[in-house]
């Protein structure tokens, strides 16, 4: 069944160092219909992107050269314009006292690496409020 031409479009920012962990996020989002991705290399990178578009959700990694995702989601935070964005952190960080800072921080989520695609598609349709 094809979907209606009228189904929202969705925009996501995936900011991540590597550029074999930001394929698998990118390979694994391109599952989500709806999603059109953009990738960002770093935090300010990432804060590049944002100021010259509009964003539904953001997936970064913490340990970032330049700006890191925790800085990065303060940013986010503080701009009137994606203040109220989802924001996933993606990390190898496991340690409960990096989650509960991310959170505190503003974060949305918190997934950690190795990721698994199901559970990264899950939480962004989770947040973007999509069906199945």
């Amino acid at each position: 069944m094809s979907r209606p031409p009228s189904a929202p479009e969705y925009h996501c920012l995936v900011v991540e160092d590597s550029p074999m962990m930001r394929q698998l996020l990118v390979f694994a989002l391109s599952r989500v219909k709806q999603l059109r991705v953009t990738e960002a290399d770093d935090g300010v990178d990432g804060l590049r992107k944002l100021a010259a578009g509009k964003y539904d959700i953001i997936l970064t990694d913490i340990n970032m050269p330049i700006m890191d995702g925790l800085k990065l989601v303060k940013r986010v935070r503080t701009d009137p314009v994606h203040k109220d964005v989802p924001i996933v952190i993606i990390t190898t960080e496991s340690a409960e006292e990096d989650r509960q800072r991310a959170l505190a921080l503003g974060a949305n989520a918190y997934i950690t690496k190795p990721i698994q695609a199901p559970i990264v598609i899950a939480k962004v349709k989770e947040l973007l409020g999509l069906d199945g």
